[in-house]
C-alpha cells in the first residue's frame, strides 16, 4: 500500500476521540454518501476521510475537519442548510452548504472560456473568488485539501485527469498554498499536477535524481545537524532548516533559467537565520570552511541587495560524500521580510510565462493573502493548544471576515463577474455589455425568476432575460428602488437617456428647419452648406440649436434671402477666348479650351478675383467654379479627378463685377461691437449684404457677408477689424 491509500484509509480511524463533531459528521454522512461516487471517479465517503485527514495535518479545527464529510451530503438534502443546521449548528451548516457551492462554482469554471487572455484573467478571478467567496477562511482550505485529496486520487489509480482539472490546480490551487504558507500542500499539489500532466518528464527528472526522496531528506538532516554543531561550537546562534527541491521546482527552474539537469545546483537547500548581519558573514566563513564552495555560485545580496529589497547571502557547495547544497544566509528581519514583504518569495516564483522576471500583485489581494496568512497562523496555534473555547473564537474571529466590498457570480456560460457588494441583475447585465443593460426585462437567478432590485450574492448564476429591442426605464436611477448599485451602470442609463432627449431635440429642430425651408422655396438648399454657411459645423448641430432655441429662425431666413440675391447664384455663358459675360455684374470665368458652358460660383467657398480657382463638371448646373483652397473642392476633386476642368478668371480689373465674399470675426462679447465693426466697413465702402451673430457666454462669433470686385481688398479691412476693441480674430471663411 503506497503512502497515499494509507493516508486516505486511516484518515477515519484515527479521529481523534475528543473530536466528537468530526465523528457526529462522518457518521451523518455515511448513510447519506457511502454509495455515492464523486465526478473525480472518486468514493466519496473515501474523499472525505482524506480531505479530513488533510486537515488535520495542516491544524485545521474540528469544523473545517467535519466540513469535509458534511459538504458532500449537501446535494443529497432537500433543504440542506436547515437540516444542517438542526444537527450541526448555523455556522457548520454555513460552511459547509457554501464548501459545497464553490465546489460548483469550480466545477462550471473549468467550463468556461478558452482564450489565452481571458482565461488569464477568468483565472484570476477564480483565486480571488477562493477567498472573497465566503466568510469563511475555512472554505478555501476545505478546497485545498479536497484538491489534494482528488491529485492523491488520479495519481494511486493511474487515471488521467481532466486537463482543465489540472491546470486549475496549478494555476489557482497551488498558488493560493502558497499565498496562504501552507507549503506541504503547495509542493505536492506541484508534483502531483506535474506528474499527471507530463508523466514521461517527471519520469525522467525522477530517474536522474541520484537518490530517492527519503534519502535526500536524510541527506539534509544529516547536513543540518552537522552544521549546527559546527556552529555552536564557533559560538554563532542559528537555525539551520532545510528540505529537498522537489521535482516540478526542478524543472520550473530548468525552463525558467534555460538549464539543463547537470547544471541545477540547488537540488538540496539549507537556510541559516541568525541574529545580525555580522553573524550572516560569520555562519557563511564556517560553511566554507566545512564544505568547499563552488566557483561563480556565491552571491552577496546583503551588500548589494535585489532591486526589491531582497537581502541574504547565497552560495553553493559540495559535501565530503559529494552531495552539492545551495545554502542561503539571512537574519531574521531579512527573512520576514522575504516571506512577507515585496520580495515575498511568491512574488517571483509565480511570475508565469516570464520566468524569473517578476510580476506585479495587486496590493488590495495582498492585503487580503496577508490577513489569511495571520489568520490561519492564529487558528492552527490555538488548535495545538487545544483551548476549546479559544478555538471556537477563532473560528469567529475567521467567519467574520468577510468580503465587504466584492462578490463573485456567473453566467450560464461560467463565466465569473466581479461585482460589487449589494449589486443587482441589471448592474450584471451592464457588467457584461451596455446593450445587454439597456435590453435588460428580467433576469432568473440560479434557475429561479427574481425581482431586476434582488442583491445577488457570491456563487449565483445569473441569467438575463433581454427584449430584442428598447432602452432602460427611469426608475433605474432613483436610488431609493434599489435597482442599480454600480456607478458605472448608472452612468451608462444617464447617458442613454442622455442620448435620446439630444436625438429628439435634433428631430425637433430638423422638422422646424425643413418648414422654413419650405416657406421660403428653397427645399433644395444643401443642409450641411447651411449649417456651415450659419457658422456651425454639422446639421445636426444646426438642428440641434434649433431645437433648444438657441438659434434663431430669423437668421437662417436673413441668410437665405441673403444667398438668393447674391450673385453666387447668377449664370454665365463664356465664349472661348472672349471673356465676355452675359451678365457682367455677376464677374467673368473662363472655362480653359470649352465652348460655351454654363457656369456658377459655388456658394461653400464663395471665390473671387483674384483668388487662385479650379472648375467642377456638375451633373445639371454646367461648371461649378470653387477656390482652390475650398476644402468641398479637394474632396470632390479627390473621388471624381475625371470631372475636374481648369478655369481662369476674365477681365479681373473690371470694378463693376461685384462678388460675395464671407467674413469671420471671433470676439469678446460686448456692447457696441457690431455697431464698432460696421463703422469699419462702412469707411471702407465695404458693402454689407448679410450679417448674422451668436454668442455662447462671453465669446460672440459674427458672420458679414459683403460684396467686392476684388478679394484683394480684404486684407487692409480685416487688419481694421482685428483691431477693433475685443476681436480676437477676423478672417475670411
Amino acid at each position: 500500500m503506497s503512502p497515499n491509500q494509507s493516508t486516505a484509509v486511516r484518515s477515519a480511524d484515527q479521529v481523534e476521540p475528543a473530536d466528537h463533531r468530526t465523528r457526529q459528521a462522518r457518521a451523518y454522512a455515511l448513510a447519506l454518501i457511502d454509495t455515492v461516487v464523486l465526478e473525480t471517479g472518486e468514493p466519496a465517503l473515501e474523499h472525505a476521510d482524506g480531505v479530513a485527514a488533510i486537515l488535520r495535518d495542516i491544524g485545521a479545527d474540528a469544523g473545517a475537519q467535519a466540513a469535509a464529510y458534511l459538504n458532500l451530503v449537501v446535494p443529497q438534502l432537500a433543504h440542506p442548510q436547515e437540516q444542517l443546521r438542526k444537527h450541526f449548528g448555523e455556522a457548520l451548516a454555513v460552511l459547509s452548504v457554501e464548501t459545497r457551492k464553490l465546489v460548483e462554482v469550480s466545477r462550471m469554471a473549468r467550463r468556461g472560456p478558452d482564450e489565452a487572455e481571458l482565461r488569464r484573467r477568468h483565472t484570476e478571478l477564480v483565486r480571488r473568488l477562493l477567498l472573497g467567496f465566503s466568510r469563511d477562511l475555512r472554505v478555501a482550505l476545505l478546497r485545498l485539501a479536497s484538491r489534494l485529496q482528488s491529485l492523491r486520487y488520479f495519481t494511486r489509480s493511474k487515471q488521467a485527469a481532466p486537463a482543465a482539472f489540472l491546470a486549475e490546480s496549478m494555476e489557482v490551487y497551488a498558488p493560493l498554498a502558497n499565498r496562504l504558507g501552507i507549503w506541504q500542500i503547495k509542493w505536492e499539489i506541484e508534483d502531483l499536477s506535474f506528474r499527471l500532466m507530463q508523466p514521461e518528464v517527471y519520469k525522467d527528472i525522477a530517474r536522474k535524481l541520484d537518490e530517492r526522496r527519503v534519502e535526500r531528506e536524510q541527506g539534509i538532516g544529516a547536513a543540518i545537524a552537522l552544521l549546527q554543531k559546527e556552529l555552536q561550537r564557533q559560538h554563532i546562534a542559528a537555525e539551520v532548516a532545510g528540505r529537498p527541491k522537489h521535482i516540478y521546482s526542478i524543472w520550473r527552474k530548468m525552463q525558467g533559467k534555460q538549464l539543463q539537469f547537470e547544471q541545477v545546483m540547488d537540488l538540496r537547500a539549507l537556510r541559516i537565520i541568525v541574529g545580525d548581519v555580522s553573524a550572516c558573514y560569520a555562519a557563511l566563513s564556517v560553511v566554507h570552511a566545512m564544505w568547499s564552495a563552488l566557483p561563480d555560485e556565491f552571491d552577496d545580496y546583503i551588500a548589494k541587495p535585489k532591486p526589491n529589497g531582497y537581502q541574504s547571502l547565497h552560495t553553493v557547495v559540495r559535501t565530503d560524500s559529494g552531495q552539492i547544497f545551495e545554502i542561503q544566509i539571512r537574519t531574521q528581519a531579512m527573512h520576514a521580510y522575504a516571506e512577507q514583504g515585496s520580495a515575498a518569495h511568491w512574488a517571483y516564483k509565480e511570475a508565469g510565462a516570464k520566468g524569473y522576471q517578476g510580476q506585479a500583485q495587486a496590493g488590495d489581494y495582498q492585503a487580503r493573502i496577508a490577513l489569511a496568512r495571520q489568520l490561519l497562523a492564529l487558528q492552527q496555534e490555538l488548535a495545538g493548544a487545544h483551548a476549546q473555547p479559544t478555538a471556537g473564537a477563532a473560528a469567529e474571529l475567521c467567519a467574520g471576515q468577510e468580503a465587504q466590498d466584492r462578490i463573485f457570480v456567473l453566467t450560464p456560460q461560467a463565466r465569473i463577474v466581479e461585482l460589487a457588494q449589494g449589486s443587482t441583475p441589471v448592474d450584471f447585465a451592464y457588467a457584461l455589455h451596455t446593450d445587454l443593460g439597456h435590453r435588460c426585462r428580467g433576469a432568473r437567478v440560479d434557475g429561479v425568476l427574481v425581482a431586476l432590485t434582488t442583491p445577488l450574492r457570491s456563487g449565483q448564476t445569473v441569467e438575463i432575460v433581454a427584449a430584442k429591442e428598447g432602452g432602460p426605464s427611469r426608475d433605474w436611477l432613483n436610488a431609493e428602488l434599489g435597482y442599480l448599485r454600480s456607478p458605472r451602470a448608472r452612468a451608462k442609463v444617464r447617458a442613454w437617456f442622455n442620448q435620446l432627449a439630444q436625438e429628439q431635440t435634433i428631430a425637433k429642430g430638423r422638422a422646424q428647419v425643413e418648414r422654413l425651408l419650405q416657406r421660403e422655396g428653397r427645399t433644395s438648399f444643401n443642409l450641411q452648406s447651411l449649417a456651415e454657411g450659419l457658422g456651425l459645423r454639422t446639421a445636426d448641430e444646426l438642428f440641434e440649436r434649433v431645437g433648444k432655441d438657441e438659434f434663431s429662425q430669423r437668421q437662417i431666413e436673413a441668410y437665405l434671402r441673403a444667398d438668393s440675391t447674391a450673385p453666387a447664384a447668377d449664370e454665365f455663358r463664356v465664349q472661348p477666348g472672349a471673356g465676355a459675360g452675359q451678365k457682367k455684374q455677376g464677374g467673368q470665368v473662363l472655362v480653359v479650351g470649352m465652348g460655351s458652358l454654363l457656369t456658377q460660383l459655388a456658394a461653400c467657398c464663395k471665390p473671387a478675383p483674384p483668388d487662385a480657382i479650379g472648375g467642377f463638371v456638375t451633373r445639371e448646373k454646367g461648371v461649378t467654379v470653387h477656390r482652390a483652397s475650398c476644402q468641398n473642392f479637394r474632396h470632390i476633386a479627390r473621388q471624381h479627378p475625371e470631372r475636374v476642368i481648369a478655369v481662369t478668371w476674365a477681365g479681373e480689373d473690371d470694378a463693376s463685377a461685384l462678388y460675395p465674399i464671407d467674413l469671420e470675426v471671433s470676439a469678446n462679447d460686448r456692447q457696441g461691437l457690431l455697431r464698432d465693426i460696421s463703422d469699419v466697413l462702412a469707411k471702407e465702402r465695404i458693402n454689407v449684404i448679410a450679417a448674422s451673430t451668436r454668442s455662447a457666454g462671453d465669446l460672440a462669433q459674427m458672420r458679414f457677408t459683403v460684396q467686392l470686385a476684388n478679394s484683394a481688398r480684404l486684407k487692409r479691412a480685416l487688419a481694421l477689424i482685428a483691431s477693433v476693441p475685443g476681436v480676437l480674430k477676423a478672417s475670411r471663411k
